[in-house]
């Protein structure tokens, strides 16, 4: 039964997080693309600083799923890179590290522009 409470874990961080965007989004006149970008930096940022790692090994998916992880995933493939191959890795690290999710959301993007039919905005 550990598994409910890494759930609820992972259900609660992740549900903060998604708290915290939607209060920016009703209560600024910031942008979904500027939070999204802001999110993504932040999570570079915390992960760098070491705080987030700690909340990924909390709440787990509840922590890496949302943009902020993004974030988190891209520094630690940098960091991972770096110590592995040098400076290049630098520049590599952050792609190698989210591959699967990029990959996934072109795969995923690719079936539903064939399944569904776009329309222009009226």
């Amino acid at each position: 039964m550990e598994w409910i409470g890494d759930l609820i874990k992972a259900f609660l961080v992740g549900g903060m997080i998604c708290v915290a965007a939607q209060i920016l989004i009703d209560k600024t006149s910031m942008t979904p693309a500027r939070i999204l970008v802001l999110y993504v930096s932040l999570g570079v940022f915390l992960t760098a600083i070491g705080v987030y790692a700690p909340l990924v090994s909390f709440a787990g998916c509840g922590a890496t799923t949302p943009l902020i992880g993004f974030g988190y995933s891209l520094a630690e493939g940098v960091k991972k890179a770096v110590d592995e191959r040098g400076l290049i890795g630098a520049l590599t690290g952050g792609l190698t590290g989210t591959a699967g999710g990029i990959a996934a959301a072109v795969f995923f993007a690719y079936i539903f522009a064939l399944i569904f039919r776009g329309h222009p905005k009226k």
